[in-house]
Formats: structure tokens, sequence, C-alpha cells
């Protein structure tokens, strides 16, 4: 067997590296894809040292699918689980993990609670698409994770908007920008900020501690449940012999399912208008669809059923995700060595599997930086998009994902028209409803990139 070739002017153990000649380029797969074509030409793999620990870079389809299949000898492990839980699903493995993925998956996929889904989201959507007509100059990405936050605090744990899921999502915000990040602790690294938070973290504990005993006391004084909500079901798993989840076990699952629920949804949202106004010929099969649903309904909203009807605004959908990237990387460690393809990957390795070059290979999608739904006529190359990941650890909420991107599009395709409009190095969209006019600025130039962008 040989090693992974990446060569590096300091020991491999060391936290700090140089690498040989320092590259600036406009593109993160770019970069990688040097690399890659350097270091680990063929196999699609390479090493470095990312995260504190010695690490492989994986890009190609094939051994994505070898690590994603390989539950045993790759686990999951983020590097900062910490700020998220040790009992969430993200952390725990075996039957802990089936337990818990089990009940997630026919909470929120089951058509019954598809439907109820749907009928609950709608009305914060247009009433968010309405207010945006009103208020003048946005910043999107903010906008979009209001209206999907309020969403996902209601669905979760039936929380209302308010100031307290306004703090919340203050909250949220410095958790998440630590889970993936280098563990450099010192001022103005995004680790150091989120370790500070874990202050916020015990604070958002005592708000859902908080709800979760007024469950507890309303239940023991009607007998039956008050609300129906993803709390409430967590506080309700029983496993083969009866027991139930801890108390900081339904918090720490609460967390998680919020940090993974929200943030992708509402940047994807956030491109899909970008790319809808840059590609006018998608909005306009875009609309003719939605407008054709819309003249065989009485009332203002769609159910899933509708949804699933929607062809072109499912593969509008499927192309938003894909460029959007919403996961770009999903991490494993190595429990033991393991060898693939005549290389070795030595025990307590991180893994670190590049989706977001599967997406952006055109070895993988046709001229993958163009906006082009048509692509998803016919079924992408087997392993080449793993967005939600794959196998055991596939993501549960990716069917609720697509759900409220689908109903965002809809209800924003009826009644809302924009343009994309420069402004020095911010892009703007001008956007006109039945209302009026707003000047509607995207976050491009934000933490989130995309490719070819």
């Amino acid at each position: 067997m040989v090693e992974l070739g990446f060569r590096i002017s300091a020991n491999i153990g060391v936290d700090v590296v140089v690498v040989e000649r320092p590259m600036v380029l406009r593109r993160p797969d770019d970069f990688i894809n040097s690399k890659r074509r350097k270091y680990g030409d063929g196999v699609g793999m390479y090493r470095t040292h990312l995260f504190g620990s010695p690490s492989i870079i994986a890009c190609f389809p094939s051994i994505n699918k070898f690590v994603f299949r390989s539950d045993a000898n790759f686990i999951l492990k983020w590097p900062n689980i910490d700020l998220m839980g040790s009992t969430s699903l993200v952390a725990v493995h075996g039957k802990a993990h089936t337990r818990l993925r089990s009940f997630v998956i026919n909470a929120i996929n089951r058509p019954d609670a598809l439907r109820r889904i749907t009928e609950m989201v709608q009305p914060r959507m247009v009433a968010a698409l309405e207010s945006w007509a009103q208020k003048g100059r946005l910043k999107m990405y903010d906008e979009a994770k209001k209206v999907t936050f309020e969403n996902i605090g209601k669905l979760f744990v039936s929380f209302e908007p308010g100031p307290l899921l306004e703090t919340m999502d203050k909250l949220f915000y410095g958790l998440l920008g630590g889970v993936r990040a280098q563990p450099f602790n010192f001022p103005g690294t995004a680790y150091h900020h989120a370790i500070q938070v874990i202050k916020c973290r015990k604070k958002l504990d005592a708000i859902f501690r908080v709800e979760l005993e007024k469950k507890k006391k309303k239940k023991n004084e009607n007998g039956v449940e008050t609300t129906n909500d993803l709390m409430d079901g967590l506080m309700q798993i029983e496993d083969e012999e009866g027991k139930r989840l801890s108390d900081q076990e339904v918090v720490d699952n609460i967390v998680s399912f919020v940090v993974a629920g929200y943030e992708s949804t509402a940047v994807a949202s956030m491109w899909a208008l970008y790319y809808l106004a840059k590609y006018p010929n998608v909005l306009e099969k875009l609309r003719e669809e939605n407008m054709a649903i819309r003249k065989k309904k009485k009332g203002d909203y769609i159910t899933s059923e509708d949804v699933s009807k929607l062809k072109y605004t499912n593969k509008v959908v499927e192309e938003t995700i894909r460029m959007a990237n919403i996961a770009a990387i999903s991490f494993r460690l190595a429990t033991q060595e393991v060898e693939y393809e005549g290389y070795k990957i030595p025990k307590n390795w991180k893994v670190i599997l590049w989706l977001r070059y599967l997406h952006t290979d055109p070895e993988n999608f046709d001229d993958p930086t163009c906006f082009n739904p048509d692509r998803w006529n016919k079924p992408a190359r087997p392993g080449s998009y793993q967005v939600f990941g794959t196998g055991a650890r596939t993501c549960p909420g990716n069917t609720l994902s697509r759900l409220q991107i689908a109903l965002f599009l809809h209800h924003l395709s009826l009644g809302y028209k924009w343009e994309l409009k420069e402004s020095g190095c911010k892009d703007y969209l001008s956007f006109t409803s039945k209302t009026g006019l707003m000047g509607l600025r995207s976050s491009i130039s934000g933490n989130y990139s995309i490719a070819g962008y």
C-alpha cells in the first residue's frame, strides 16, 4: 500500500502547516481540484491537515460511496460536535442513532405529516413576501432565514414569532459558525466565537427546558397532548425496554434539528431568487406551471399532493440545491486503518467528503455552473449527487427542505417579479409585486459561496 501524498513544509502532526506554493483562487473548487490533480489524481483523494487533525480530502463519487457505505469503518464526526450536544442525532451511533432517525423520518416524512407541514408553513411565507414588497431594500439572506426559522420554530417546538424567537436566532447563529470551524481558539476566529457562545447554548438549553416542563405539566393536568410538534414526539419515544429519552437528549436533538433544518433551507431560498433573476426563461416556465395549478384551486394555498405534481418546479428545486451546495462537505473519522485501491487511510484520520466537488465537476454535470433545471429530465450519474448524503446517514430532513423550497417558489412565482441590478460590488434585486416596488439585496458577498461565484 502507498500513503496519499501531499507535500508540506512542516511535520504532518502539527496544527498549522504551510503548503509548498500558496495560491489565491476565486473558487474553492479550483483550489481543491488543483491539489487533487497534483496529489490524488486517479483515486480522487489526497491527504492534508485540517481542523486540527491529519485528514483525507475525498472528491470522486467512488471514494465517497465507499466511505458513506462503510459506517463501521468511517463514523460521522463533525469537528466541534460538543456544540451540538453529545446525545444528538449527529453524535450518536448504532441502535441509538437508528431509533432517533426512525422517529424523525416518521414525524416529518409521512404523508399526513407532510400535509400538516404544508398547511402550516404557507401563511408565513405569503405574509413574508407581502412584507418584503413594503419594506424597501432588504438583506435577502436575513429575510429568508427569518421566515424559515419561524416555521421551524412552530414545527419543532410550537413557538410563535416574537422576541423569544429573535433571541434564539442570534444564539443559533453563534453555534452554527463554530460547528465546522478550525479549532483555533483566539479572538477573531469562528471557533473562538462559538466557544464564547457556549454560554448561549446554555441559554438555549434553559429556553427549551422551560418549554419541556410546560409540556409535562399540561399533559399531567389534562392527560392528553395539547400540541403536536417534534419535541412532543421526542418526549414519547420508547426503546424496546420502554425507556424514554432523558430531558437532555430531547434538548440536544431539538438544537441539532434546528441547526440542520433552517440554515440550509434559507440559503437555498436566497439563491433561488438570485438564479431566477439571472435566468428569466426558467422563471417563465416556473410561473406557467404554478399558474396552471393555481387555476384549479379555490383557496390561496396548495397541498403536498399538489407539490408532487409540480414537475418543473421540483426540477428547479433540485437545481437550486445543487448550485447552492447547502452541505458542501461531510465529515467522517476512520475507526481503523482502511485500504482503498492500494492506498491506506490511517486510523483516527478525518475523511472530509468534498460533496461540492461532485456537483461542480463537468464529468458529472454538463456546464455545471449553468443553472439548468432541464438537466433533471434524466437522473444524475450514480453517486454524483449527494447533497443530503447517502446511506444510513442520509439527512432525514431532505424531504422537508425540498417541500419548503417548492412552496416558496410557488408563491414567489405567482405574485412577484424582480430583476437583478448591479450597484458597485453588490448585487440588488428590484422586486415588484401587486403592492409596489422594493429593492431586494442579496447577500452574495456574505459568508456563503456558490459554485461559479
